[in-house]
């Protein structure tokens, strides 16, 4: 039985590629606005009002519960928090 290799754990248990790709980014924007929350210590109510949503809205952002969010609801949270969004497009191997 050969085992095949995945480039991400989004690779191997999402349907297809567009939805893995989709997790990807969502993925990274999730981590990147969690980490801004902790590096500036604040509290969710905090971030909530910053973000413009509510706090268990930011409570199932921290505790990594992906599948609630949309990516441009990520993009819009990160915008909010004065973060960048930098993308790349690069060419299938």
């Amino acid at each position: 039985m050969s085992k095949q290799r995945f480039a991400s754990v989004w690779d191997a248990i999402e349907d297809t590629p567009e939805d893995a790709e989709n997790m990807k980014l969502r993925s990274v924007l999730m981590s990147a606005i969690s980490e801004h929350i902790a590096r500036k210590e604040m509290s969710q109510a905090q971030a909530a009002a910053l973000f413009g949503v509510t706090q268990p809205r930011v409570s199932d952002l921290v505790r990594g519960k992906i599948n609630l969010f949309a990516l441009d609801a990520l993009v819009n949270m990160a915008t909010a928090a004065g973060m960048r969004i930098e993308m790349r497009v690069l060419q299938a191997a």
